[in-house]
């Protein structure tokens, strides 16, 4: 007799409790989650730079990297979330010439000549063109016969003279990498 008025029991309490359905629970969207990705996590180039190390330097944070690869030649290019400029580049590229043919072939005209930077080395700026505003550039061979290059292109609006200084800003940079690492 128990059993079957505990039975009874039980159905009662499943028939009036499933009798209506539930109001759902209104929750709010997770709030966006930001990554800091490492540029070193694009690979090729990339591994060489550190948004860090770049921010110290040229004074502004990029937090964007991707990488490429072309027979010996690897570059990087860094942005600033999905702006087009800003732009660093860095392109490092196995070679077996020499110093003196450096100087010769791959040295702009009027590109200053700089020391304590690789077996040689050169930084100029060139001049507002198209979209992009004034480009500083250092080019250097390196010891370990790696050709590199870091350009920084700046937006239309920039002044020439703020590109010449982040001429000296990129020195600092290249001096800091390993070129070998590629």
């Amino acid at each position: 007799m128990r059993g079957r008025m505990v039975g009874a029991g039980v159905t009662l309490l499943l028939v009036t409790g499933c009798g209506g359905e539930a109001e759902p629970v209104a929750v709010p969207p997770p709030a966006p989650v930001t990554v800091d990705v490492a540029a070193a996590s694009s690979g090729g180039a990339c591994r060489l730079l550190d948004f860090g190390v770049i921010e110290q330097h040229a004074g502004v944070r990029f937090d964007v990297a991707a990488a490429s690869a072309t027979g010996d030649s690897h570059t990087c290019v860094v942005r600033a979330g999905r702006e087009a400029l800003p732009e660093l580049t860095l392109t490092v590229t196995r070679t077996s010439i020499d110093a003196a043919t450096f100087t010769a072939d791959v040295v702009p005209e009027k590109a200053a000549k700089v020391s304590g930077l690789g077996q040689r080395a050169y930084r100029r700026t060139t001049s507002a063109k198209g979209a992009l505003g004034p480009v500083a550039e250092v080019g250097w061979l390196a010891a370990e016969g790696r050709l590199a290059t870091l350009r920084y292109a700046t937006p239309r609006d920039a002044d020439r003279a703020e590109a010449e200084k982040l001429t000296t800003a990129l020195v600092a940079l290249a001096r800091q990498l390993d070129t070998r690492a590629v």
